[in-house]
């Protein structure tokens, strides 16, 4: 409904050749079936997405899940890489910052953080792109493979070297709120019982981050980490824009200024079914670091 309550339509939005006859348009509406009530065409989707069918993209003609595979490769990539490095850079921040409460560290990494979760994204790229290829020239400015063809090894070096800025900006983007929250439970973990314990027993301090911090510390970081799996799409679309990665936010972003309907719910289906794979992938990671979650 959301998506019908936007003006126009795809065959409204200049999209077709503007010497298309209107009775061409009404023949098109009633080849995807647009010319039937919304609640029709829903039902008829929810149909077709029972046996796998996301349908036919306007633009391309191509079915849109053979688009959407063959874009979201790349867009997996981009922001499991960044997760990783978020999770690992956030909890050094956050543990660090905490066992130095109040040092000059621990105001660095406030300032940083406020900084990080501050920064729109799209403005920090155009001022990466900015300094780092159009000033020192020393990164790609957009894209994901050089002019020249190369095979091989060269073939994937050349597409890291291209995916240094978007990486890069996706883990600073991420990295502020993160490190603010292992920073706050860190603390609250100092504060406990077993940590005098702990400390009372003359245990050193990387005997208690490897027993006592880090084990408390996983299940919620994990489990925030899971849910934020989704969010890929979402911060991929500004991104790969910028850059012109040919991955599934790009997509995502041509098919709603399009009013390309089959493409854009094809996304959120896909949307819809990382929540769920995040979920799984975070109760899965909980279980084997902890037996016993799964009885807590």
């Amino acid at each position: 409904m959301a998506i019908h309550l936007a003006p126009n339509s795809f065959f409204a939005s200049g999209e077709l050749n503007p010497n298309i006859t209107q009775e061409s348009i009404d023949h098109l509406k009633t080849i995807y079936g647009l010319d039937k009530p919304l609640y029709v065409q829903f039902f008829s989707w929810v149909f077709a997405i029972g046996q796998l069918d996301f349908g036919i993209s306007f633009s391309s003609g191509e079915l849109v899940k053979d688009e959407i595979l063959s874009r979201i490769p790349i867009t997996l990539t981009i922001n499991i890489i960044s997760l990783v490095l978020v999770f690992i850079s956030s909890l050094y921040l956050g543990i660090k910052a905490a066992l130095n409460k109040d040092s000059i560290f621990d105001k660095f990494a406030g300032q940083f953080s406020l900084l990080s979760f501050s920064m729109p994204s799209f403005y920090l790229a155009l001022l990466c792109v900015m300094i780092f290829s159009v000033w020192l020239e020393v990164l790609p400015i957009a894209g994901l493979h050089s002019l020249e063809a190369k095979t091989g090894l060269a073939y994937y070096l050349d597409m890291a070297w291209h995916l240094i800025l978007p990486i890069s900006i996706i883990t600073f983007g991420g990295i502020g709120s993160l490190t603010l929250y292992i920073r706050s439970l860190t603390i609250e973990i100092l504060k406990s019982d077993y940590m005098f314990f702990a400390k009372a027993r003359g245990l050193s301090q990387k005997e208690i981050l490897r027993f006592y911090i880090l084990p408390n510390l996983y299940p919620p970081v994990i489990t925030l980490l899971g849910l934020s799996l989704p969010g890929i799409i979402g911060g991929s679309v500004i991104l790969e824009s910028i850059f012109s990665i040919d991955g599934m936010g790009l997509l995502f972003y041509q098919s709603a200024l399009s009013h390309n309907y089959p493409v854009i719910m094809g996304i959120l289906i896909i949307g819809a079914f990382l929540t769920l794979l995040g979920n799984m992938c975070a109760d899965l990671v909980l279980l084997k670091l902890n037996p016993n979650y799964e009885e807590n």
